[in-house]
């Protein structure tokens, strides 16, 4: 049985798209609640400069005024990179505002949306 080389073809096709499936599902930004922003003055404990995504733990004080740490999810080196930031544009120590999508469970942690150091905004913000 000959396979002809458009058969061949279709079959790549259909074989690169199942592939390429769980690089998208993992995108998903379902977790966060992305119809209401939320405002986090804080501390900047640690800036992860990792990939896929890059990381900030801040320390905020709840209405208690116990500190927390939120884990604040924002977008891949290369992308923020392309919109003004650095590795070291967030350093432990930093005085920081975040503005976040939170996470819909309520737990301590979000999607970035933009963040500043001192009044001065790192990059674009994101919608």
């Amino acid at each position: 049985m000959q396979v002809s080389k458009k058969m061949l073809a279709l079959a790549g096709v259909a074989v690169v798209s199942l592939a390429a499936a769980p690089a998208f599902a993992h995108h998903s930004f379902a977790m966060f609640d992305n119809q209401k922003n939320v405002t986090l003055e804080g501390t900047v404990k640690e800036f992860q400069w990792t990939n896929p995504h890059s990381w900030i733990q801040l320390v905020v004080k709840d209405p208690s005024g116990k500190e927390v740490e939120y884990s604040i999810e924002g977008g891949s080196p290369n992308g923020l990179s392309r919109s003004g930031w650095k590795r070291t544009s967030l350093k432990p120590g930093d005085k920081a505002t975040a503005v976040i999508h939170q996470l819909k469970d309520g737990t301590n942690g979000g999607s970035l949306v933009s963040v500043s150091v001192n009044g001065v905004q790192i990059g674009g913000a994101r919608s």
